[in-house]
């Protein structure tokens, strides 16, 4: 990164963790990957809005959660990543079956809020492995339902500091995707569900906990499901029936417990992990025809 950009991150007015250089291996779940220019940890909501006022518009910016579908690739991350913790990480009840949760609030957490408070319907995100603020961009979904389901509006930071509340028509879903702008931080959301019995509600966890144990490598160096389901079809289905469970490159490997899922088997490099999920679409593509899109984000420089 040009060394004058670097000069205008406004280290003055941050009251966050500002830190230069910052390893991002450790805060993603492939344990892999190079450092962010900078890694911003904001105090607050007014820090976070000051620090992306005076940042220079030349800078990127990137939100990082729990950095479960990520690829950090091995040159680093140019730029400015924020990631939200404890600050960004409450979630209440407001009324008519609506729970209001922070960007940084983990999944489990918004669903065990709305299970206590009788209100159904938000299960899934007990079997999505991030926080609000990624799958509210990214649509996340799991066991039959999505973001776009529940969500009814979302606060976000944009990239020039102003905040606006966003309603869910405005993101545009699609699968796996929306139209969120680039650089924009989501900083909160509330989902609407419908009124349920607590113990029936946590009952439909358990069992979607359960079915992840039992069917995804949970307890390894993972990034979660690597590829879209294509219309009419399983990822892992075609990835299996191309002969790729168990395929190695380097130190990545195509899960034998689940092939739409890579592991770090101990040392690989996020080259070795992106290089393996394109070899696993190249074979794919010449057995069935069939071109699979990455769910997951790959990001930074190679």
């Amino acid at each position: 990164m040009d060394e004058a950009i670097v000069a205008r991150v406004p280290e003055d007015v941050a009251r966050g963790s500002l830190t230069k250089c910052a390893p991002l291996a450790k805060l993603v779940w492939f344990k892999s990957g190079g450092p962010a220019d900078w890694l911003f940890e904001p105090e607050d909501l007014d820090d976070l809005r000051l620090f992306l006022a005076r940042l220079n518009p030349a800078v990127p910016v990137m939100a990082l959660g729990l950095g479960s579908n990520l690829i950090v690739r091995d040159g680093g991350i140019p730029g400015v990543v924020i990631r939200l913790g404890k600050p960004f990480s409450g979630c209440e009840v407001e009324d008519d079956c609506t729970i209001k949760a922070g960007g940084g609030t983990p999944g489990i957490l918004a669903a065990s809020t709305a299970r206590d408070a009788g209100i159904a319907g938000l299960e899934f995100m007990r079997g999505i492995p991030g926080t609000v603020g990624g799958f509210v961009r990214m649509n996340g979904g799991a066991y039959g339902r999505e973001v776009s389901d529940v969500l009814v509006d979302c606060t976000v930071v944009m990239r020039n500091g102003d905040s606006m509340v966003l309603p869910a028509s405005a993101l545009r879903y699609s699968y796996r995707h929306s139209e969120l702008p680039p650089g924009a931080v989501v900083v909160s959301a509330r989902f609407k569900g419908e009124p349920g019995d607590p113990e029936a509600i946590g009952a439909e966890m358990d069992r979607i906990a359960d079915a992840r144990e039992q069917s995804q490598p949970l307890r390894t160096k993972t990034g979660g499901s690597t590829f879209k389901n294509p219309d009419g079809a399983s990822a892992w289905k075609l990835v299996d029936e191309a002969g790729c469970r168990g395929l190695e490159l380097g130190g990545a490997q195509v899960s034998e417990k689940h092939t739409n899922f890579m592991i770090n088997t101990g040392d690989a490099t996020s080259a070795d992990i992106e290089g393996l999920g394109e070899e696993v679409r190249r074979r794919v593509r010449d057995q069935s025809g069939i071109d699979l899109e990455w769910e997951i984000q790959r990001v930074g420089r190679p």
